[in-house]
């Protein structure tokens, strides 16, 4: 889809990193990723604080901040990959899914497992399966558009295109992907053959980059070629035209608000919005 219209989002988990250092709230969060450029927010579970149970009065500090909800992305102590857990699991999905139908098109994103238990792997990956159908069901049921985010960090389940091959053959052809441009290139793959391969699946795209080492490092201070990945994501069928900028490097821990300002200002500059 060559004419898809770009728009910019910027992920939360910017201002989630600095764990019990961060002591704001939901709206510096909304103000500063406003302040900064962007035209939507991906949230999460964590960063919701006093509105996980007030989606309306959300909405309305998103709409008086000219803000949309991209997505909102949550993750599971059982990284979704433990069979015990599918239940829980699918029940905290409802309360997620139930919580985006509030705002127009906004997805939900399931993460993946960031430290697997010890155990056998097929048997992580038939779980993993299950409740990303199962959440895929859910979604559908409330309209609610449903993808995955896999991750790269520590002994996670799905890192390298072996991982992505053995659970995208696992799922329903209409279960989302968030393609995230710096966990790809940490797992060691081509990122346009990895795009490319699973390119029916995209739905947004989170920006992010690393060196050559892996290491997190600024939007276009790294080895991502964003504007390949721009290009391959708007000929992507099911492209919604978000691309969300998310940074997890040392400067931005020193600074989150000019980090992702500094972020915004590098997608313009690149000429691909």
């Amino acid at each position: 889809m060559a004419d898809t219209t770009v728009r910019i989002g910027c992920q939360t988990f910017t201002w989630e990193m600095l764990g019990d250092d961060w002591l704001g709230h939901p709206q510096d969060l909304v103000s500063a990723i406003a302040d900064a450029g962007y035209s939507g927010i991906e949230i999460t579970d964590t960063m919701i604080g006093v509105y996980k149970d007030k989606p309306d009065a959300f909405r309305g500090l998103l709409e008086d901040a000219g803000l949309t909800l991209v997505s909102f992305a949550f993750g599971s102590d059982s990284g979704f990959s433990e069979i015990d857990a599918v239940d829980g699991d699918i029940e905290t999905t409802r309360r997620w899914v139930d919580f985006a139908a509030h705002f127009p098109d906004a997805m939900v994103s399931l993460g993946s497992a960031t430290v697997i238990s010890p155990g056998s792997k097929e048997d992580k990956f038939a779980a993993a399966a299950e409740i990303y159908n199962r959440a895929w069901e859910v979604g559908e049921e409330a309209g609610v558009s449903v993808a995955i985010h896999p991750s790269s960090h520590e002994n996670t389940l799905l890192f390298d295109r072996l991982d992505y091959d053995n659970i995208f053959r696992r799922l329903n052809p209409q279960v989302g992907w968030v393609p995230d441009t710096g966990h790809i290139l940490r797992g060691g793959q081509d990122l346009p053959d990895t795009l490319e391969a699973y390119s029916d699946r995209i739905r947004y795209v989170h920006l992010k980059d690393v060196d050559r080492h892996g290491n997190w490092v600024m939007l276009g201070d790294g080895v991502c070629d964003t504007p390949t990945v721009v290009n391959l994501a708007r000929k992507a069928p099911n492209f919604n035209g978000w691309l969300v900028v998310e940074e997890e490097s040392r400067t931005a821990a020193q600074d989150p608000a000019a980090a992702v300002a500094i972020n915004c200002r590098t997608l313009l500059s690149m000429g691909v919005v």
